[in-house]
């Protein structure tokens, strides 16, 4: 088992320290990175706003992100099942009735 690493990231001029498990540390320092330019993207487009309202509108982006990635998963799911069915139909009409294998 991998052994807790302490790892300190900067997101929007505030830094956080964080436990991370080995392998983790690097991820956590990306993914605090990507939270950084965004929040710094958001803040450059939208004059003086405060940063509570930053991580907020980061959060809207990302849950809208998130919601966009889960329609897409869905609909691969379906097209995936769809295939597989069809492909099942073939396989079957491929073998033949009365062919069950004793």
């Amino acid at each position: 088992m991998a052994r807790p690493d302490a790892v300190r990231v900067t997101i929007f001029n505030q830094s956080y320290s964080l436990v991370a498990s080995g392998e983790d540390a690097g991820r956590i320092e990306q993914l605090a990175q990507k939270i950084d330019d965004l929040m710094h993207d958001i803040a450059s487009k939208g004059g003086n706003i405060d940063s509570t309202r930053i991580a907020v509108l980061a959060c809207l982006h990302l849950a809208d992100q998130l919601q966009d990635a889960e329609n897409d998963l869905a609909k691969f799911r379906d097209k995936v099942s769809s295939k597989a069915r069809a492909f099942s139909v073939l396989l079957d009409e491929a073998i033949g009735p009365g062919d069950s294998g004793d």
